[in-house]
Parts: C-alpha cells; sequence; structure tokens
C-alpha cells in the first residue's frame, strides 16, 4: 500500500503516516474484527483528527500509544470514531415486508401458547432498523396485542447508541414514511424542537439498547426468535463470519430467523439454515 503521509504538496495538520494508520487498523481488529482496507487511510485520519485536537495532541504516533492499552476513555472515543453507522427507516423493506405476512403468523401458530417472542437487532446503529421492527410488530396483527414482544438492540458504537435510546431524529430521515406511519409513530417537534421528530413510547417500549462487541462474550437472554444482522458480516474476515453464523444458529429457537444484508449471502458458508431468498434464512424446525 502507499499514501501520502506529510510530503511537500500534501499537507496535514497532523503528523500522520502509514506506520500509524497499520498500528490504528491492527488495534481495531483486534478489538472488534473488523477488517480495514488499504482504501480507508483517509478515511481514518478525517474521522480522528478532531480527537487529537481535543487532546492537545500533533502527532497519530502519541495517540495510538494513547489508545493501545484499550484501557482509558479515549479508546471508546476511538472505536466510536471509525465505526460506520449507515441506516435508515424501514431500509430493505422486504425484510419487514416478510416480517408482517409471514413471521408474525408463524408465531401466532407456533408461539401461540407463551404468547412471546424475543428479537434481536445486531448493529442497530442509531436505532432505526429495531424502532422499524417494533413498528411492524405493532401494526402486523391486532392478536399480538398482550404479547410478551421484545426486542434487543445492540451495537459497538456508545454514541450510536445513545442517539438510539433517546429515539429523537431529523425530520429528513423519516420523510419517505406514509403519512399514516407518521402520524401513528411519531411525535414532531415544535419551537426549539423544529424540524426534529421522536419515536412514541408505545414504539420504544419495546425495544432495549445495550453495547455489545459481537466478537466478545455475547451476555444475552435468548433463545431468539428472529435475529437481523443485516450489513454487518461485509466487515469481517471469513472465519469471523463462519463463527458468528454458528453463534446465530445456536441462539436461534428452531424455525427462528435470520436476516442479513442485501449485500451478503451465506452461501460461501458450511451452514445448517435453510435459504428463503432475498437475503433470509431459516434455522430448520428439527434442528440437528
Amino acid at each position: 500500500m502507499s499514501a501520502p503521509a506529510n510530503k511537500p504538496g500534501y499537507l496535514r495538520e497532523f503528523e500522520y503516516g502509514l506506520e500509524d494508520f497499520e498500528r490504528l487498523r491492527s488495534l481495531s481488529f483486534a478489538y472488534s474484527g473488523i477488517r480495514v482496507p488499504d482504501d480507508k487511510f483517509d478515511m481514518f485520519y478525517s474521522r480522528l483528527a478532531k480527537r487529537l485536537r481535543a487532546l492537545g495532541l500533533t502527532r497519530f504516533r502519541d495517540y495510538c500509544a494513547m489508545v493501545e492499552d484499550q484501557a482509558g476513555p479515549e479508546f471508546t472515543e476511538f472505536i466510536n470514531a471509525i465505526t460506520t453507522n449507515l441506516t435508515a427507516f424501514f431500509r430493505e423493506n422486504h425484510h419487514f415486508d416478510y416480517l408482517r405476512a409471514q413471521v408474525v403468523p408463524h408465531w401466532l401458530r407456533r408461539n401461540a401458547a407463551s404468547r412471546r417472542a424475543r428479537v434481536w437487532s445486531a448493529g442497530c446503529s442509531t436505532g432505526e432498523e429495531p424502532y422499524s421492527i417494533a413498528m411492524t410488530l405493532l401494526e402486523a396483527d391486532t392478536r399480538l396485542g398482550g404479547w410478551d414482544l421484545k426486542i434487543l438492540a445492540t451495537d459497538l458504537d456508545t454514541r450510536v447508541l445513545a442517539t438510539a435510546a433517546a429515539g429523537v431524529y431529523d425530520a429528513d430521515s423519516v420523510g419517505r414514511l406514509e403519512q399514516e406511519r407518521l402520524r401513528r409513530w411519531f411525535l414532531k417537534g415544535g419551537g426549539q424542537h423544529e424540524g426534529r421528530v421522536k419515536v412514541k413510547d408505545a414504539v420504544r417500549d419495546l425495544v432495549h439498547f445495550q453495547q455489545l462487541n459481537l466478537i466478545g462474550p455475547w451476555d444475552l437472554q435468548g433463545p431468539f426468535d428472529l435475529i437481523f444482522c443485516r450489513n454487518v458480516l461485509i466487515y469481517f474476515d471469513q472465519p469471523t463470519k463462519a463463527r458468528l453464523i454458528g453463534r446465530y444458529f445456536d441462539l436461534l429457537v428452531p424455525g427462528g430467523y435470520l436476516f442479513i444484508g442485501h449485500s451478503e449471502s451465506l452461501h460461501t458458508f458450511a451452514h445448517r439454515f435453510e435459504n428463503l431468498g432475498q437475503t433470509m434464512y431459516r434455522k430448520p424446525e428439527a434442528a440437528p
């Protein structure tokens, strides 16, 4: 790899080179399992420069030394800064259509005695995905009324989790939603909150947010009936993906569902899921 690093004609505010980038992306991988490609050299600089500015540092070398022990509060700031968080309400809408049309009727038959369902949104970012799941469940069937429904939403980034828990968004983020859905599930801000919306308590009450590193221990109260892990696997290497897929399988109830992102697939892995199409998978009812 070659990249411009503080040479004539390419000036930077802070001293930054390939050695710094390698140290930082190695640290990121060791903690999160996320592979950082060569083309993120400049992205690392732009996202972390504000941290050096806040800390009064002039060289990335010094910042690397600060975060390498993983013990201080700056390490959390480092992970938050480099985490990618792209999401939207009802993104990849076919998953929510399938949840409404197929998964909920399956639960009504299978879970009729317990009247209970558990969903996990793994890599929930700023909360649009788990809130979309909650809205779908609340809209899906009146027979779910009185059920014990809970959605666990986890992410590595503590900053986006704080945003998600607050449930407050720019009005532009809900601009494509139907007016009926907007009226039913969002409060419109006024005065100093003009241009903002807040998710109503009926939706927020279904969701619990928790910080979780997917490659670390999972202190979770499973099993789950449905796991959303969309556009997350793409950041990991093949061995890590395979381990995650196996762990998801084990944490699902027989007949449980796994939804992954539109650019992802399980076809290169030895796995035991049934392929439902459109990046949706199901654990067999009589799972080995």
